[in-house]
């Protein structure tokens, strides 16, 4: 089966990547109410009908993404603004729920997910990065919490990821504040891998980082990811107790004896596909 298409973005997969690119630079590729039912059925499908071992998101146009597009909650059907307060109030919960398993399914796709970020990162889509597994910029990029300058509290990550990416102090300030912060102080900070001079530089080194990601054992790296997000939530010897728990049902000699030959023989190992992720019971 092919991929499907989207209003949102576009989805190439090539050598292993699967590079999927905002493609509505005419509205700042705002995250509207197609972006948020699409961005988890792209990643699902790029796990169940491709070989991708690797996502790479980027963007088009001036900005990565202007956030939210307030559009999302003008729809009286899924936003109720009248009637019982109890009953709004479950609702609103369970929207703002939907929204943020929609950027939780960076984490749950078993491929490592690189964000490669230009301009403009604001609001939501600091969120979506934050659930990246690395970030990389260009040096005009720049980021904010953006939701507090307009009176809300930011709700569908970043105030739970961040903190988990660069000091916490920081974070409670760029909260409080909601001012911008630029490439260089992401890079002092930690929250992005490397700075780049433009787009094209970027988007060229990103994609060799996701060939040499490729190019290792898919069972491995999804590994490493699951193991990682794991740790991130959990103590230290909860994460050593499922690390042993994985090995024992995860781990076969087979791709360990293809790295061994191939470097004996000088030549690029070549590893099985995952099997693909199908809905229950489908062929």
């Amino acid at each position: 089966m092919g991929l499907s298409h989207y209003e949102s973005f576009n989805v190439e997969v090539k050598d292993g990547i699967a590079h999927v690119q905002f493609s509505r630079p005419e509205a700042m590729n705002t995250m509207n109410r197609a972006f948020w039912l699409e961005l988890p059925r792209c990643m699902a499908d790029i796990e169940a009908n491709t070989a991708a071992r690797v996502i790479v998101i980027s963007s088009t146009g001036k900005h990565f993404s202007a956030g939210m597009d307030l559009g999302v909650f003008s729809d009286p059907k899924a936003v109720p603004m009248s009637g019982d307060p109890g009953r709004m109030a479950e609702n609103l919960r369970r929207v703002v729920l939907q929204l943020q398993d929609t950027l939780t399914s960076l984490e749950k796709v078993r491929l490592p997910v690189l964000a490669a970020i230009h301009g403009g990162c604001i609001g939501g889509a600091l969120d979506l990065v934050c659930a990246a597994d690395s970030r990389y910029c260009t040096e005009d990029a720049w980021f904010t919490i953006k939701e507090t300058e307009l009176g809300m509290t930011a709700d569908v990550g970043t105030l739970q990821r961040l903190p988990k990416l660069m000091p916490e102090g920081v974070v409670r300030e760029l909260a409080y504040t909601g001012r911008a912060f630029g490439a260089r102080e992401c890079q002092q900070l930690g929250f992005v891998n490397a700075v780049y001079p433009d787009q094209d530089t970027m988007l060229t080194e990103v994609m060799g980082i996701a060939g040499q990601i490729a190019a290792n054992s898919p069972l491995a790296v999804t590994g490493c990811k699951e193991m990682l997000n794991y740790s991130r939530d959990h103590s230290v010897e909860d994460s050593l107790r499922y690390m042993a728990t994985w090995q024992a049902g995860m781990f076969r000699p087979t791709d360990m004896m293809k790295s061994f030959q191939a470097k004996a023989q000088k030549q690029t190992p070549q590893y099985e596909d995952l099997f693909p992720v199908k809905p229950l019971f489908e062929q």
